[in-house]
Formats: C-alpha cells, sequence, structure tokens
C-alpha cells in the first residue's frame, strides 16, 4: 500500500513516519511545508508541500498516486486562529477542498485528522454521533472541514482526537505534558484549569488510529483518544506525581481566571468502543503514555 502523509514535519507526521517505518509493505510519501525534520532519511520518500495551493495539491498525489492520503497538516492553536481567520481558513477549510477533489481524480482514500473542539462540551465524553456545536473559530473550520470530506469526498474516514501530547526529536511546539514538566522542573508556578475534562491522546496511539483506519479504508468517523478522563488540573497533577514534581506550585484555576482569546469546550473526552470494535484500535493508559515520554526524554538527552 502507498501512504501519503500530509503535515509530516508535526508531531503526528513523526508518529505515522515511525509506524510505517516498522510495518512491511508499505510506500510512504511524507510531505511537509519546507525541509524535512524527520532524523532518519530513508525508508520513505519526501516531499516538500504546501497543501494551501491546489496545483501542488494535484501535481504531487497525481505524480505518486498513493492508495490512501493521511491529512494532518492544520493550524491547530486556537487562539491563533481566533484572530487570523484567513490562515485558518486557508489551512483547516480551503486545502481539505483541494485534498478531497484529488483523492476523488485518483481513487484514493482519505483519512482526515479533525478534533474535540467541534464540540461545545455541555457534557462528556461523547460518541461519534453528538451533534457539533463549535465554540472557537477553529472549532468553527474543523467541523467545516468535516463536512467537506463528508459531502466531496468518495473514500474518506474521519479521526477526531483530543489534547494530543508526546516527543519528538525536533518538537517546534510543546504541548500539555512536557509544558507541565518542563515549567515544574523549572520551579515554577502554575495555573492550571479544573474545569475542562479531557480523554488525552498519546500522539503514538493517534498515528495507530490513523494507520488502522487508512489499512482498511474505513468509512465513516472515529473517535480517537486516550481513554482516562480527566480535568486538565488532574493531567497537570498526574504529571507532576509521574516524574515526582513539587504539587504545590500547582493553582487550581477556573476558564475565567486564565482568559484565553477563543473560548474552550468545558467538557469533551471519547467514548472510544467503536474505535475499539471497528479498527482494533488500543490506546495506552495516561500512565502508560507518561512512562512512553519518560523513555523518550532519557533517549535523547544519551
Amino acid at each position: 500500500m502507498k501512504v501519503l502523509v500530509t503535515g509530516s514535519n508535526g508531531l503526528l507526521g513523526q508518529k505515522l513516519t515511525d509506524y510505517y517505518l516498522k510495518q512491511a509493505g508499505i510506500e510512504l510519501i511524507a510531505t511537509a511545508r519546507g525541509v524535512d525534520r524527520y532524523p532518519v532519511k530513508q525508508g520513505y520518500v519526501y516531499e516538500a508541500l504546501d497543501i494551501t495551493q491546489y496545483a501542488e495539491v494535484k501535481t504531487m498525489l497525481h505524480k505518486h498516486k498513493p492508495d490512501v492520503v493521511i491529512n494532518t497538516a492544520a493550524m491547530t492553536n486556537v487562539d491563533a486562529c481566533e484572530s487570523d481567520h484567513a490562515g485558518c481558513d486557508a489551512l483547516n477549510v480551503e486545502a481539505v477542498k483541494h485534498i478531497c477533489a484529488v483523492c476523488n481524480e485518483i481513487n484514493a482514500h482519505l483519512v482526515h485528522v479533525s478534533t474535540d473542539f467541534i464540540f461545545d462540551g455541555t457534557h462528556g465524553p461523547v460518541t461519534e454521533e453528538e451533534k457539533p456545536n463549535p465554540l472557537s473559530y477553529y472549532g468553527q473550520s474543523k467541523h467545516l472541514a468535516e463536512m467537506v470530506v463528508m459531502e466531496q469526498c468518495s473514500s474518506w474516514s474521519i479521526c477526531r482526537t483530543v489534547l494530543v501530547y508526546g516527543v519528538v526529536s525536533d518538537m517546534s511546539r510543546s504541548n500539555i505534558v512536557l509544558w507541565a514538566k518542563n515549567n515544574l522542573e523549572q520551579g515554577k508556578t502554575l495555573n492550571v484549569v479544573g474545569d475542562q475534562f479531557r480523554t488525552p491522546t498519546l500522539a503514538e496511539d493517534l498515528a495507530q488510529g490513523c494507520a488502522l483506519a487508512a489499512a482498511k479504508k474505513a468509512k465513516g468517523i472515529f473517535n480517537i483518544s486516550g481513554k482516562d478522563f480527566m480535568s486538565v488540573f488532574d493531567l497537570v497533577y498526574r504529571v507532576a506525581s509521574f516524574w515526582k514534581l513539587d504539587k504545590t506550585l500547582l493553582n487550581l484555576s477556573t476558564s475565567e481566571g486564565i482568559k484565553q482569546p477563543a473560548k474552550r469546550p468545558p467538557i469533551t473526552g471519547f467514548i472510544l468502543t467503536k474505535a475499539i470494535s471497528e479498527l482494533g484500535y488500543k490506546p495506552h493508559s495516561f500512565e502508560e503514555g507518561l512512562a512512553l515520554l519518560d523513555e523518550q526524554l532519557k533517549a535523547k538527552t544519551v
């Protein structure tokens, strides 16, 4: 099977490269803007690709004719999307239209990555049948993208996820777990919200879920997240416990107290029954995820 991944320089993109380099019989084309940031340069093909440019998408997909395209590229900084509507629309919506159109031309299956931020967060965890009602511009853009995929793509899977964490060799952006660990190690006081609830997702698990959907060309929406439901405060508390860091540095705050530009859904988190039964998805527990991160961080410092 030939798989083309967009956004291959990101956390999920690099975990998909990790995953596919261990699989026999997979031809991987990794694509992203700029130079390849994956540390190993053999076993796959890398191509620079800007998915906001229709001509580039058309040329690249017709050149390689992948069986499956996994679209991990997106503008995911929720507050940046609130202030840069044009940039958010270009990457999160218009680019998806380009990919769908060309996937149809070459009969490729699209696996598109989406988010819990399409929901208003009045309750959770939720199933795949939950009705979207986004609170932020980012959430709106990802909801629109889902509708584009469902309406315009002839063969598709949507993998929704929640609060992804992990580590790669070239981290361009942090995530909640690394942010908490690094700041607590420096003895910094952290104000952490206790009124937002999630099922945090190990990046390896999300890569596994996307790859399973790709292998089966599974039609439909799948919840791909961690299985442990917790508040963001509880998440940071568990990070502090795991690495034996000072929990007295943690201040319980509220969403109102933090004052972020974009509204966050209070309660999300996913019920995973469908992905487990239909895809064979097997997520780690949160502490297992932290143990894997710990190994990877130690390996980086050797």
